[in-house]
């Protein structure tokens, strides 16, 4: 009788962290702007760490973006399934345009650049530190290159040196339309003190990279992520108004397997033009 209801609880709990990992949330912002001539949907990715997650394709086709963001770790640092996403991203690249920047786990990657030259393949534009215009929407893809595991060990300590981004910033406030920002680690946009990028003059900043905080505690909230340490502030949702930040949860995990009330998340931006 014991090992029956050993048995079960096994099953609940395998039950329990599938749903927790794979169980599909949707958050949808709304934005208006006159830097737009029409209403402009994006959808927003990220985290996937080399998880093909079939779910989140079917439902982002039916969401008819104009445009799909990535903002990195497409696929971790040990190339895991490298084919299975590269064909996944072409799948992608068959719904809209694919606005891709880079995350900590691809820049460890021995073949970043010839990775970089296959994603391109597949149809992503890949932005590192480059600007792309578009007719309503122009894109600074930034490329933070803050991937060792030093890094980390300095944040920690406080040693760190953040790179100064402004000359990037500097060419995307010119443009004539609405400006938005792609950086992995949202902590850069307003975390860190002299070159933090809500200083600047632009509209919005899509950010990933804490996976929610990995656990989300009744009453406590997120409770760690990398770079920014325990009870992590840029985790989730949106933070400041112009400009504004929203960061997406994730789709994936990194090392450690399992979210807990901290399920996938795919945002939906809706930009909306205000009326003349």
């Amino acid at each position: 009788m014991i090992w029956i209801v050993v048995f079960a609880v096994v099953i609940l709990f395998i039950a329990f962290c599938f749903y927790q990992n794979n169980k599909l949330d949707l958050t949808k912002y709304e934005i208006k702007s006159e830097r737009v001539d029409r209403d402009i949907r994006i959808v927003h990715l990220s985290d996937f760490h080399s998880k093909p997650f079939g779910a989140a394709l079917k439902k982002a086709a039916a969401l008819s973006p104009d445009y799909i963001c990535i903002t990195g770790d497409f696929i971790n640092d040990k190339g895991r399934n490298r084919k299975r996403m590269l064909n996944y991203g072409k799948k992608l690249t068959e719904i809209c345009p694919v606005i891709y920047i880079t995350g900590n786990h691809e820049r460890r990657l021995s073949y970043f650049y010839e990775l970089m030259k296959e994603l391109e393949n597949t149809g992503f534009n890949v932005l590192l530190n480059e600007i792309k215009k578009t007719e309503n929407i122009t894109f600074l893809g930034l490329d933070e290159n803050q991937a060792d595991f030093s890094d980390y060990k300095a944040r920690k300590k406080g040693t760190f040196k953040y790179r100064d981004m402004s000359e990037y910033f500097a060419k995307l406030e010119k443009a004539d339309n609405f400006r938005l920002v792609l950086s992995h680690f949202p902590e850069n946009f307003c975390g860190i003190k002299e070159v933090n990028y809500s200083q600047y003059d632009f509209e919005l900043q899509l950010s990933g990279h804490a996976h929610g905080g990995q656990w989300i505690m009744p009453f406590i909230g997120p409770l760690f992520s990398p770079g920014q340490g325990i009870l992590p502030k840029y985790a989730r949702g949106t933070h400041g108004d112009k400009p504004k930040l929203i960061i997406s949860r994730g789709l994936g995990n990194s090392e450690f397997p399992l979210r807990l009330f901290n399920h996938p998340e795919i945002v939906i931006v809706d930009i909306k033009k205000i009326p003349d």
